[in-house]
C-alpha cells in the first residue's frame, strides 16, 4: 500500500496512474486514510508569481526522491488550464519515481492509451519542432518510442485528411468465443449448444436497424464497417450471411471498407469466408497469437499452428488480398526465442498486415487469478519481442500505422498494427485516433460522436451482459439519437 497525498485532489487518479507505472498493481490510498504510511508519496503544487512549482516527494521501500517541476501559470481557458495543471503535477509525480526507483520506461510519464493524437494535436497547436520537443523533455518519451509515433502520425495523415465532417463508422459486435484465453477479460461468453444465439442476433438486427436511421436522420456517411467481437465467426456460414445482408441493406453499404475479425483459425472455414467476400469484405483477422504448439495450449487457444496455416491459406484461396495476423509478447512461459520463432512462421505465410500486441494483465482475466501458477517474461524480455515484431514488420515491408496503450502492460509499452502502403484499416485507424463518430451496435460496443470544434468526445456504451442489451435497445437508441442530434 502507498499513501498519496496532493493539494490537488481532482487530479488524485491521474497521479496514482503515473505511480502504478512503477508499482504494477500496488494499492494506492489517499494520505488522509492512512497513519505513518511506511510508503507514501506527496505532490504538492503551489502558484507563486505567475508560475506553478510542483514538489514531488517520495518515500518507498526505504529509498526516498524528490522531483520539482515549474512552468507558466496557464490561466483564462478554463479546459487548458486543468489540462496544464494535471500535466504539471503528473511530470513531477512521474520524475520523483523515476528517481526513487531507478528505472526509465519508454513512453516516459504518458499514461494515456493514445501517444499518436498527442503528438498530433500538440503538433497543431505549437508547431511540429516544439511538439518534438515537449515529447522528449517534457514527457521523456525515449527517442524510440518517439520515432515511432512520429512515423505513424505521417502515415495517417493521409487517411485522415480523406475523412469529412459528416462520416461515421459501423461497428458491428459479436461477443462470443469458441473458448476463453486465458489473458482475455472482454466481456465475451463461450458459444455452447445452450446459447441462444438467435433471440441475440434479433436484437442485434433491431440494434443496426435503429442505428441506420438514425445515421441517415443526421446526414452521415458510412466510411468503413467493422465487423468484431469475441469472434465473429464462431457463427454459422447461414448467420453469418444474415447478419451482413441485414447490415448492409440498413446502412446501404460499407463505405470503403468492410473488416471482419475472424481472431480463431479453429471458427474459419470455406463456406464462411466465401459468405465474406460475397458480401464485400476485403480484409480479415486471423490471429495466431503464438506459432507454439505448447503456447497455445496454455493460454486455451482451442487451435494448432498447423490449423493457423490452413485457415491463412483458405482465406487467400478465398480471394482476400488484405489479411491481418496478431501475435502477443509477453505471453506466459514464452522466450525471445519462441517470439523469433513465431514471427518466422508468419512471415513465410507474408500477410499484409501485422498486429503486434503486449500482454496486458486486466483485473477480470483468468490469468490474473492465477499469476503465481503462470510465469511471465520479465520486462526487458518483452520489450525485445515488441522489437522483433517490429523488424519482422520491416522485413515484410510493412509501416506502422495505428498505435495504442493499455494499463498493466508487460514494460509499459505498446500494441502495434503494420501494414503495407496501401493496406491500413481505416476503422482502426479512426477508432484509435478518436477522429471519427461511431454508430456501435451489439453487447458491449461503445458508440461515439467526435465534437471537434470542442476537441470533445461523448459516449454511449452498450451493456455488456448480453440479456440486459437485449432488454435496452430501444433506450439505448434514443440515447444515441440524442447524442447524434445534438453534434
Amino acid at each position: 500500500m502507498v499513501s498519496l497525498d496532493t493539494n490537488q485532489p481532482a487530479f488524485f487518479a491521474d497521479i496514482a496512474d503515473e505511480l502504478r507505472l512503477f508499482l504494477a498493481r500496488e494499492e494506492i490510498v489517499p494520505a488522509e486514510e492512512t497513519e505513518h504510511a511506511e510508503n507514501a508519496v506527496s505532490v504538492i503544487l503551489r502558484e507563486d508569481g505567475g508560475l506553478w512549482r510542483v514538489r514531488a516527494e517520495v518515500r518507498l521501500f526505504g529509498r526516498e526522491a524528490v522531483s520539482t517541476y515549474e512552468r507558466p501559470a496557464v490561466t483564462g481557458d478554463v479546459l487548458e488550464e486543468k489540462r496544464c495543471r494535471k500535466r504539471a503535477v503528473k511530470i513531477a509525480a512521474f520524475r520523483a519515481m523515476q528517481d526513487a526507483t531507478g528505472h526509465s520506461l519508454p513512453w516516459g510519464s504518458l499514461t494515456g492509451i493514445r501517444p499518436t493524437r498527442l503528438l498530433r494535436e500538440l503538433t497543431a497547436r505549437e508547431g511540429a519542432e516544439e511538439a518534438v520537443r515537449m515529447m522528449r523533455e517534457d514527457f521523456d518519451v525515449s527517442e524510440e518510442k518517439l520515432a515511432l509515433a512520429e512515423e505513424i502520425v505521417a502515415v495517417q495523415m493521409p487517411i485522415l485528411r480523406s475523412q469529412k465532417k459528416e462520416d461515421v463508422d459501423v461497428y458491428i459486435g459479436i461477443p462470443f468465443c469458441a473458448s476463453r484465453c486465458l489473458y482475455c477479460s472482454f466481456a465475451s461468453e463461450v458459444r455452447t449448444k445452450k446459447t441462444d444465439m438467435a433471440a441475440y442476433l434479433a436484437a442485434l438486427e433491431r440494434d443496426i436497424a435503429l442505428g441506420a436511421r438514425i445515421v441517415q436522420e443526421t446526414g452521415r456517411v458510412v466510411r468503413s464497417m467493422y465487423l468484431g467481437g469475441g469472434t465473429p465467426t464462431v457463427l454459422t456460414a447461414e448467420e453469418l450471411k444474415r447478419l451482413l445482408d441485414f447490415a448492409l441493406s440498413a446502412y446501404g453499404g460499407f463505405g470503403a471498407e468492410l473488416t471482419v475479425e475472424a481472431g480463431r483459425p479453429d471458427t474459419i472455414t470455406e463456406e464462411k469466408l466465401r459468405v465474406l467476400r460475397k458480401a464485400g469484405a476485403g480484409r480479415v483477422s486471423i490471429n495466431p497469437q503464438s506459432m507454439n504448439a505448447e503456447t497455445l495450449r496454455l493460454i486455451g487457444r482451442s487451435h494448432t499452428p498447423e490449423e493457423i496455416r490452413t485457415a491463412f491459406r483458405m482465406a487467400r484461396d478465398a480471394g482476400f488480398e488484405s489479411i491481418n495476423m496478431d501475435v502477443i509478447a509477453g505471453l506466459p512461459g514464452e522466450t525471445a526465442d519462441d517470439m523469433r520463432r513465431t514471427l518466422g512462421e508468419i512471415e513465410k505465410l507474408a500477410p499484409e498486415n501485422l498486429t503486434v500486441h503486449t500482454l496486458a494483465l486486466k483485473r477480470s482475466s483468468r490469468l490474473v487469478e492465477k499469476l503465481d501458477e503462470y510465469p511471465l517474461p520479465e520486462a526487458e524480455t518483452a520489450e525485445t519481442m515488441v522489437r522483433l515484431g517490429a523488424e519482422s514488420a520491416r522485413t515484410l515491408g510493412m509501416r506502422p500505422y495505428y498505435m495504442y496503450r493499455q494499463k498493466y502492460m508487460r514494460g509499459n509499452l505498446e500494441n502495434v498494427g503494420y501494414a503495407l502502403p496501401g493496406k491500413e484499416c481505416i476503422y482502426n485507424i479512426d477508432m484509435m485516433e478518436d477522429t471519427t463518430s461511431i454508430m456501435a451496435h451489439g453487447a458491449g460496443a461503445m458508440t461515439k460522436c467526435i465534437y471537434d470544434a470542442e476537441r470533445r468526445v461523448e459516449r454511449v456504451p452498450n451493456p455488456k451482459d448480453i440479456a440486459t442489451y437485449i432488454a435496452k435497445i430501444d433506450q439505448l437508441a434514443e440515447e444515441k439519437r440524442r447524442l447524434y442530434a445534438a453534434d
